[in-house]
Formats: structure tokens, C-alpha cells, sequence
């Protein structure tokens, strides 16, 4: 009868776990398109989106204030890394010049009485799928897929 009761603080903690859903691996982008690491959190205890920043702020908006949940992801070459690498190693430096890389980006479009705002996610090329993923199960809205876009079309989003 000992193992049901050692195990028992065990299911707790996974039975907390399953509240809340986080990654660490998130920037949050700014007006003047800083971008500062943080944390999103989708919570459904509070049922809301919590982005802890780096510098100590706290973002929360609730579930029912989201209107719009949309993903899109830019393609830029490598110019400035290929000419310092190509410093040490030409031949490297050519290369890495002609690849791409791509930035993935959530875009939570909410309201707080009658302002309309944006909130704008530079995700992690590893979980952004598994971001998408948790904001439409535990959001209940779709996640808009737009594909490719510019640069200059994220920061136009942005709003401080």
C-alpha cells in the first residue's frame, strides 16, 4: 500500500503539468523591432497567454480577449554572416552568403476594452509547430496559416 502513496505526489505533478503548456525558446518583438527572450506560457488554470519577458514584464491576455491567432515565417539570405565568416574561410563564407535562414512568427491579434493589439512571437525553429499546435488546443481558435512574408510587414503589425 507504501507505492499508491509515493506515487501520488507523482500524478499530481503530472496532472499540473497538463495545465499548462510552456516554451522558453520565444522572443517577444517590440515597436522599434527589438526583439527581448521571454516565455510563453498557455495556461488553463487562468485560461490565458502568459509571456514572462526577460527584463521582468509580464504579459497576460486571456482567452476570451484573443480575436486572431495567425503564423507566418520570413526568408532572408546570410549576406552579414557570409562576409565575417568568409574573413576567416572564402570559400565558407560564399556559401553561407547564398543559404536562407527562416524566422517563424506568432501573431496574437486580441482587444482590451475597444483597443485593438497585436502581440508578435519570434518562435523557435524547433517548436514552432508545437506553439501553433498548443495555442489552437488550448485557445479553441484556429491558428491562420499565411506562409511566407516580409520583414516589413511583422513590425508594421507591432504596437507599443
Amino acid at each position: 500500500m507504501k507505492i499508491p502513496v509515493l506515487a501520488m505526489p507523482l500524478l499530481a505533478v503530472v496532472i499540473c503539468a497538463a495545465d499548462e503548456t510552456a516554451f522558453r525558446d520565444v522572443k517577444l518583438a517590440s515597436a522599434t523591432g527589438t526583439l527581448t527572450n521571454a516565455t510563453v506560457t498557455f495556461s488553463d488554470d487562468t485560461k490565458a497567454v502568459v509571456v514572462r519577458v526577460a527584463d521582468g514584464r509580464l504579459l497576460t491576455i486571456s482567452y476570451n480577449q484573443i480575436d486572431k491567432l495567425s503564423y507566418e515565417y520570413t526568408k532572408k539570405h546570410r549576406i552579414k554572416q557570409g562576409v565575417a565568416l568568409g574573413l576567416l574561410s572564402p570559400g565558407t563564407g560564399i556559401i553561407v552568403a547564398f543559404t536562407k535562414s527562416k524566422n517563424h512568427w506568432l501573431d496574437i491579434d486580441f482587444h482590451e476594452e475597444k483597443a485593438l493589439n497585436t502581440l508578435v512571437l519570434k518562435l523557435d525553429k524547433r517548436d514552432y509547430q508545437k506553439v501553433c499546435d498548443a495555442a489552437k488546443v488550448r485557445t479553441g481558435k484556429e491558428v491562420a496559416m499565411l506562409g511566407k512574408t516580409s520583414t516589413k510587414s511583422i513590425t508594421g503589425k507591432i504596437k507599443n
